[in-house]
């Protein structure tokens, strides 16, 4: 059971696409990364799932409900946490009236138990925050009135090494609970590890869309290659590398053909060491964001 479902989702500012086109499902238990830098179009996609701007054409369904109808939205958003990029919390209160704030609207069942893994400094104002602090405020928020889905956009920011790793270990439990997760990023490491899916956008559009471990076995193979002596680049690369990187005699590059036909190609030259790995995401992200990346390669 899809919980999102985006088909030709489009916001216009003028001449300027911010979202074009935009079409993917997220599924009920999964964690879905949506990935990009800023300006990409991530924040305006998840205003647009939120309902706090209007598409101007296409649609999108969130827990059922149509984020053209408002009324319909809000019943749903009982069932709906959210943690924006920007908290808006009032500066003047503190942690602990910021909760009871969100509580009054939605419940607060978990908030013991969040405070437990997150805990900001309840009794002093926001003002006084530290962004971390800040950041851990918001996902208490989120979480603590139970909702079935929730929407997280750039969660780790300002978060310490420690509470990064406990907030992804907790947001892994929570999808193994049964609970759903938009995790928008340009965080890439952070995506591969928790993610179960990633959509990556583009300058408004949705360029894959795919598992992650599919993603990246659809990618190719990173390969280092050091040899004895300087490397002749017209000898050396062949149709099948791309994202070719040369220093004297060291090559990294990315391929996308079979194996034993590189291993064939590698012995025509007198190599120190090589080295053939999976590629991070990151890896496949900038191949993505490079402006002569030919579609079909894409």
């Amino acid at each position: 059971m899809a919980v999102v479902r985006v088909a030709d989702l489009t916001k216009r500012y003028g001449d300027v696409a911010a979202n074009d086109g935009v079409s993917f499902d997220v599924e009920a238990g999964e964690i879905f990364g949506y990935l990009g830098p800023n300006g990409a179009g991530k924040t305006t996609t998840i205003r647009l799932l939120l309902g706090l701007i209007k598409p101007t054409s296409g649609t999108a369904e969130v827990l059922g409900a149509d984020v053209r109808d408002r009324q319909a939205l809000t019943e749903v958003k009982a069932d709906l946490g959210y943690l924006p990029d920007s908290l808006g919390f009032d500066e003047q209160l503190t942690g602990r009236q910021v909760l009871d704030y969100f509580a009054r609207m939605r419940g607060d069942e978990r908030r013991d138990e969040l405070l437990e893994l997150f805990d900001p400094p309840l009794e002093k104002p926001v003002e006084t925050y530290s962004a971390g602090n800040r950041r851990m405020l918001g996902i208490v928020q989120a979480f603590m009135h139970d909702p079935n889905f929730v929407i997280m956009d750039e969660p780790t920011a300002g978060l310490d090494p420690l509470k990064q790793d406990r907030l992804h270990l907790f947001i892994e439990e929570e999808r193994d609970a049964g609970k759903t997760v938009f995790f928008s990023s340009h965080t890439l490491s952070e995506v591969q590890r928790v993610c179960d899916r990633v959509g990556i956008i583009r300058a408004g559009e949705l360029v894959a869309l795919e598992e992650i471990d599919a993603l990246l076995d659809r990618s190719g193979k990173e390969v280092w290659v050091h040899l004895k002596d300087p490397v002749d680049e017209t000898e050396f690369v062949t149709d099948e590398m791309i994202d070719v990187e040369i220093v004297n005699s060291a090559v990294h590059f990315t391929y996308t053909g079979e194996t034993q036909a590189l291993l064939e190609h590698l012995v025509q030259f007198r190599s120190v060491d090589v080295e053939i790995g999976n590629p991070q995401l990151d890896t496949i992200f900038k191949h993505y964001y490079r402006d002569d990346t030919p579609p079909e390669q894409r």
